[in-house]
Parts: C-alpha cells; structure tokens; sequence
C-alpha cells in the first residue's frame, strides 16, 4: 500500500460523500437491483459473511479485501462457489470505497478497524454491516453514530440475537411487568482459553501489508504469535468481544437504557499471565438508578460451557446453571433466565415455578434480512448504530475501571466522560497512527 497524504485523504472522503444524496433513491427505486457489497476482513466471520451474502438473489459480492492476501484463495472460492460473477480481490478497502456502484460495505475486521472503517465507509455514501463490538474506545463509537446520521447511513452492528422473535417475545414478556420491576440483571461470560506464549519477532511474509493490518494502531515488530485479541491496542479484549451479545440483550430486555451512573470491576489478568494487557478475569457492575446491570466473566472455566449448536435450533433449553452465555433477570414477582443465539428463555413465578417459557432459534438469517430490508427503505435497522454504541460502552467503561485500579468512576451522559476523573478521560479515546487520522469534522 502506498500511504497517501492527509490532503488526499480528505479529498477522497469528501469527493465521496457527495453520493450520499443519489444512492438511497437508486436503491429504493430499483428493488429487483442487486446490492452491491464489499467486504473488509476475511477471517472465519468475513468469509462466512461473504459467502452467506453471496447466496442471497438480492445480493452481490463485488469485493474482497483482506490486508493478508493469502487469505484471499478460501475467501475467492466461497464466493465463487456460491455466485456466477467473481468478485475483485484488493487489500486497500479504499478501493471499495472508490467504486461509487458499491452499495455496502461489511466490516469484519479486529476491533481496531471498526471504527476509522465504518466512519470512512459512510463518508463515502456505503452503508455498513460492521461487527461487534461496535468500536474500539468510547471517542470512536459516538463519532461513527455522528457519521451514520450525518451521511444518513444505514449501520447494521452484529448483534444478531437483536432480530431473533423469541427475544422480542421475551422482551414484551419482562416490560408487562410479568416479573415485577426489574432491579437486577447478571450476565455472564464464561469461557475455557488457553494460554498464547510470546514468541519470536519475525519477517512479515510476502503477501501480507502488515502496515495496512495495523492501520490506526501501533505498528511493533511482527510477532505471529502475538495474538490480536489479547491485547489493547488492537482489541477490546477477548470477554468483552463475546459478552457483548449479552450486555446488548440485557439493554434489549430492560429498555434500552443508554448510559450507566456508574462503573466499577474487579479482577484482572488472574490466571492467564502469557503477555497479555487485557483481563482474564471481569467482574464489572454498572449502576442505572434503582438498576443494577452486572457482568461475571472469566476465561479459566472449563466447566461452564456455551449452548451447544443442537439445542440453538431446536426446542431444547441449555443446562442453565452451567450455561456460560445465559443472562439473569431478577424482578420483585419473579426470574428470568435467557440464552442468546438461540437457548430461549424461562419465567419463574415468585416460588420458584415455571409459568412460562419459550424456546429459541439463532438469528443471523433475520438480523440480515432486516439490513437489506432496511437498506431499501432507509429506516434504522434493529441492531442500529446508536445501541451499538450504547451497549459496546459498557465494555470500554469496565476496561477503563480495570487499567485505574478497579476504581469506581461516575459517568456523564451528557458529555460522555467522567466526573472528576481526568485520568479516566484520557482513556476514552485513542492515539491514531499516520495516516490513519479520525476525520475533523466527520
């Protein structure tokens, strides 16, 4: 990649923009036209996006990018497979964000791309299906809600369980007032990860712009062995990139509470002690007036164990007690307990009594359908960019909490920072490497 200039850079997000205007109308008044996506990021989840986009009639792959082209091969083939036009294979999403006949892009890359990616997309007048969660720091998610609304954008966050109906049913079940008012909500993320040792710095291998990989962050010697997900600078960190389905759920569930009062974690890097900057261990409790949200997480739990793929789909219920992803509502008539992607959910009456449950199915299939259906009809889609916004937050709050020491901070809602924590408040956003800058304005 040859990096271009901040003048450039401007230039072609501005030059770009100036489709936002045209492209609602050219895809609402051409229904049977396909849309047109690109994707960025072809780990297991971009190729997997790739492929199942490229199966819809209403869809079409136009690219594939990838910093790493030896992806590419696997990536080319899923598609190839599934549709009868082949898609172009670039590792500079720019590219995609030139073609002013792309519709979508998706982004699918570590945490670290998502927000500069999904802002510079709508810039460019592309909605976007950008994966969870949303962003990597508090800064970067309220500017990639200024962009969506400012470019009039859909973005679709993949928060799937958003669009699953027995979710929606269990909502309504819990706003009745079925169980009373709702006081306490524990969530939890338990997981069995081994440990990823240090190994030793090496070339970067042919095919793979290690530059363009790390993007807005920092750029150290290339190290195979050091895994992204594990570290800050790259990474919201390995439980919350997973317990963000169940934070956004307890959101969902309870009403869409935007902002905590407080946060306050325990725990750290307990067990796991390979080099890693991000916790093993995640206890965060988040203070909304009367309610109280709070997370249990760990990644040493070989006994707690994710509902299997068989009862996901089917009319089964997971062993809640050692269900590692279930959610927890205690109300002052009565308890819920919820599973995500599928598990559905059980009310227990004030005795300790079933009185109403619901099994679950996975949502992908809706959660898509629902961001092509609003890419149509340019209505918010249901994982929109505000509650990704929202719910990822509550990841970053605790990360926050954890690197001060477990303190306990007060948050503002209404200039999204800390009160009397300047410390804090420098943690809120990130440092951007050249030439990777967030623009200003959006």
């Amino acid at each position: 990649m040859n990096p271009v200039n901040r003048r450039d850079f401007l230039k072609g997000s501005i030059g770009a923009a100036a489709t936002v205007a045209v492209l609602p109308q050219r895809i609402s008044s051409a229904a049977n036209e396909k849309i047109s996506i690109g994707v960025m990021g072809l780990g297991g989840r971009g190729t997997f996006l790739a492929q199942i986009f490229a199966k819809r009639p209403d869809t079409e792959i136009a690219y594939l990018c990838d910093a790493d082209s030896r992806r590419f091969g696997s990536a080319a083939k899923a598609v190839e497979d599934t549709q009868p036009s082949k898609p172009k294979l670039v590792q500079d999403f720019r590219r995609i964000l030139d073609d002013k006949n792309v519709d979508v892009l998706i982004n699918a890359t570590p945490d670290h791309w998502h927000g500069l990616g999904t802002i510079m997309a709508c810039r460019a007048g592309k909605d976007v299906y950008v994966e969870k969660p949303m962003s990597h720091n508090v800064f970067e998610g309220s500017k990639m809600v200024e962009a969506a609304r400012k470019y009039n954008r859909v973005v679709q966050v993949g928060m799937q369980t958003r669009s699953a109906p027995y979710m929606a049913n269990a909502k309504q079940y819990v706003q009745s007032g079925r169980i009373g008012d709702v006081h306490l909500v524990r969530v939890f993320n338990m997981m069995k990860h081994g440990t990823r040792p240090p190994g030793d710095v090496q070339d970067v291998p042919d095919g793979f712009d290690y530059d363009m990989w790390c993007g807005p962050a920092a750029k150290p010697p290339y190290n195979p062995s050091r895994y992204w997900l594990n570290f800050s600078e790259y990474s919201c960190g390995p439980i919350p990139g997973d317990a963000i389905h169940q934070l956004d759920l307890a959101r969902f569930l309870t009403g869409d509470k935007p902002y905590p009062d407080t946060v306050a974690h325990a725990g750290g890097i307990i067990v796991l002690r390979d080099g890693r900057d991000t916790p093993d261990t995640q206890l965060a409790m988040y203070e909304y007036g009367q309610f109280t949200l709070q997370l249990e997480a760990a990644l040493w739990t070989p006994y707690m164990k994710k509902t299997p793929q068989s009862i996901r789909n089917s009319d089964a219920f997971p062993d809640w007690p050692f269900s590692s992803t279930r959610i927890e509502l205690f109300g002052t008539d009565g308890f819920l307990y919820v599973g995500r992607h599928g598990g559905g959910w059980v009310a227990y009456d004030s005795d300790g009594k079933i009185v109403h449950s619901e099994f679950g199915r996975q949502a992908d299939a809706e959660h898509r359908d629902n961001f092509i259906d609003c890419i149509r009809t340019r209505k918010k889609p249901n994982a929109d960019v505000q509650q990704g916004h929202y719910s990822a937050l509550l990841c970053h709050l605790a990360n926050i909490s954890c690197r001060l020491g477990n303190r306990k901070l007060a948050f503002d809602a209404k200039t999204e920072s800390f009160l009397n924590a300047p410390d804090a408040d420098k943690l809120l956003k990130r440092t951007y490497r050249d030439p990777w800058k967030m623009p200003n304005p959006i």
